[in-house]
This record gives C-alpha cells, sequence and structure tokens, in this order.
C-alpha cells in the first residue's frame, strides 16, 4: 500500500511541472481558437538548441566515463526500436480498417524517439533531483535509427511478397483466359511475364535509410554536439550559454507542441479510429518493455534509476522530427495522416503528459521501498 500511495503522490506531482504545465496550457489555447503563431524557423532553432545541448552533455559524459558501462544499455536500445516495429506489425496491423504499411509506419514513428520528448524526461529528472548518467541522452540514435530502419526495410519486403503474389494472380488469370498453342507455353509466359512486371533487383537497400536517418536534422543536432562534446572541450560555452537557456527554450517548445497536437486531432478522423487506442496504449507498453530491460541493466551493471527512467521514456515517445520525411521516403505508400496524426495528436502528448510522470513516479516508488 506505501507503494501504491507513494506512486500516486509522485504522479500527481509531476503533472504539476512546468514542463508539462505548457504543453497542456499549448492545447488548452488551441481549442479555445488563439491566433498565436510561433514562426517554424524559431522552432527549428529551438529544437537544434535543445538537442545540441543534450548531445553536449552526452559527449562531455563519455569522455569522463568507462565506456563499458553503456554496452548493455545500449543493446537494450536497439532491442526495444526493432521490437516496437513488429508489436505494430502484428497488433495494429491486425485492426479492423488498417493497412499493414500504415501500420508499419505507424510502429517506426512510435519506435523513433523524439527529441522533445527526451529533453522533457530530463528536465523532470533534474526538477526532481533523481541522478541519472549523463550520457544516456546518446541512447536516442541506438533506438532510433533501427526502429526506422526496421519498419521501412519490413514494410518494403511485404509491399514486394504483395506485388508477387498479385503478379502470380494476373499471370494465372491470363493463362486460363488463352488457349495454349503448344507444350511449354504457360513457363514461357509466366517468365515473360516476370521479367516485364518484377524490377531486376527488389532487395531493400538498408544503407540508404540509415544515411538519410543520420542526416535528419534532430539526428544531425544531437550527434554534433555529441561529437564536440567527446573530441573538444566545450564546456565553456555549454556552462554559459546552452545550459541556462535549456528550460525555458524547452518551455515554448512544449507550447507549440500542444498547439499543434490539437490541430492534428481532425487528421485522425480520417482514418481507422483504432490508431487512437493504438496511440494511448503503445506508448505504456513500449516504455514498460524498456523499463523492464533497464532494470535488468541497473541490476547487472549499476545502471541509475533515472538512466532506465531515460531509456523508458524514448521508448514511450514517437519521432516528431526526423522520423516522418524519413518514413514519407522509406514508405511513400504509407498514410502520412495515419501515422503523423497518431503521433502528433495523441501520442506525444500521451508520452509527455503521462508517461514521464509514470516512470518517473515508479522508479521513485522502487527506489524508496
Amino acid at each position: 500500500m506505501d507503494f501504491l500511495s507513494l506512486f500516486l503522490t509522485d504522479f500527481v506531482k509531476q503533472l504539476q511541472s512546468p514542463t508539462l504545465a505548457f504543453l497542456i496550457g499549448g492545447m488548452v489555447i488551441a481549442a479555445l481558437g488563439s491566433e498565436l503563431v510561433i514562426p517554424e524557423s524559431i522552432c527549428t532553432i529551438i529544437v537544434f538548441m535543445l538537442l545540441t545541448k543534450i548531445g553536449l552533455t552526452g559527449g562531455i559524459a563519455i569522455r569522463n566515463s568507462n565506456l563499458t558501462e553503456m554496452v548493455l544499455p545500449m543493446i537494450f536500445a536497439v532491442i526495444v526500436g526493432i521490437v516496437v516495429v513488429f508489436i505494430a506489425r502484428y497488433t495494429l496491423a491486425k485492426l479492423p480498417k488498417v493497412k499493414v504499411v500504415d501500420a508499419l509506419a505507424t510502429g517506426g514513428l512510435f519506435g523513433a524517439v523524439s527529441g522533445s520528448t527526451m529533453a522533457a524526461g530530463l528536465t523532470v529528472l533534474e526538477e526532481q533531483k533523481i541522478p541519472y548518467e549523463a550520457w544516456a541522452g546518446a541512447l536516442y540514435p541506438f533506438m532510433d535509427i533501427p526502429a526506422l530502419v526496421t519498419a521501412i526495410v519490413v514494410a518494403n519486403i511485404y509491399l514486394n511478397n504483395r506485388k508477387r503474389k498479385q503478379a502470380a494472380k494476373a499471370l494465372l488469370e491470363e493463362s486460363l483466359s488463352k488457349q495454349p498453342v503448344a507444350s511449354g507455353d504457360y513457363p514461357s509466359t509466366r517468365q515473360e511475364y516476370r521479367s516485364e512486371q518484377e524490377p531486376e533487383d527488389s532487395r531493400v537497400k538498408i544503407w540508404p535509410i540509415i544515411e538519410e536517418s543520420l542526416r535528419g536534422p534532430a539526428l544531425s543536432a544531437m550527434l554534433l554536439g555529441l561529437a564536440l562534446g567527446i573530441f573538444t572541450q566545450p564546456e565553456s560555452v555549454y556552462k554559459s550559454f546552452y545550459d541556462p537557456l535549456f528550460r525555458g527554450l524547452l518551455s515554448i517548445l512544449m507550447l507549440v507542441m500542444g498547439m499543434e497536437a490539437w490541430s492534428r486531432i481532425g487528421e485522425l478522423r480520417k482514418v481507422a479510429q483504432w490508431y487512437v487506442v493504438y496511440s494511448v496504449v503503445a506508448p505504456f507498453v513500449h516504455g514498460l518493455i524498456a523499463f523492464g530491460l533497464g532494470m535488468i541493466a541497473h541490476y547487472a551493471t549499476g545502471f541509475s534509476l533515472g538512466g532506465v527512467v531515460i531509456l523508458a521514456v524514448i521508448a514511450s515517445s514517437s519521432s516528431d522530427i526526423s522520423g516522418p520525411p524519413t518514413l514519407r521516403a522509406g514508405i511513400p505508400s504509407a498514410n502520412p495522416s495515419a501515422y503523423i496524426g497518431a503521433s502528433t495528436a495523441v501520442g506525444t502528448p500521451i508520452a509527455i503528459g503521462l508517461c514521464i510522470p509514470f516512470f518517473v513516479g515508479l522508479a521513485q516508488a522502487i527506489g524508496n521501498p
């Protein structure tokens, strides 16, 4: 009973944090019809600065830490990113009126990482004075890239298999409708049909997907900060510029995300309502899987409970910057209203507003039995 009461107390406390308040405030003013507009260019600069700061923090920490401590959390981050896609493949894709490619794109987006959600989670941990490894933010690409690659590869394999089945069906119908002139006519027709309909190389190329992900603005900013933190001495500019501005810039971004989330709700009306159910449940399921793996790392290597929370938070998040354009290019037949609407309108508010306080409260309850 003490565990439950402590968890509920911490959970309610997290809902009152400034980070979450700005997100909720953005949704409220958008619902009331406010005409407040923050230019996209400003949001781009804010995201760049936030993720550069996170990268710098991780790079400085990696430079001063034992790299062997990072191996297990990194492996778990990769596993979670891949598993999330297959969860969508065998749950969301099986639901009525949900197309397989749309479900895979949604799984890829939910397996990829939201830099803003991660930043919000780090801020809440600092506000609650919960210690965590400074390099934990560097887990971002180890979950983000595998999720996007897996989603695109599995979607293209599915589409190629479907094309082959359609080609075989068309060939069968054609062969039944024509009178064979000699023995061996059908195999010849089959071979000619395949040569005309199928490309010579239908294999999915993985490296271009990875390259596209690495070039994405969010991951580029964070990897730049990570490299600068590891190979240079950026502590002076970090302490005087990036660190003091972090929370203020994050509050503006949360306000923008709240307004955008409300505006995206209409997009979900165009697709199956199962996306709403998935977007509410999936962040908790993904986060709990990551939390469980993080606890294994906690007991095996001493990975902090704060680090476990970060792993769970990035798993519960869904990419809002680099993921959508990567998936648009990799799975062009998928419906953006489905996967972007599910992520931005429901998934992100759930991850920030409920999953962050949930996993922070869970970690605090475990740490104070």
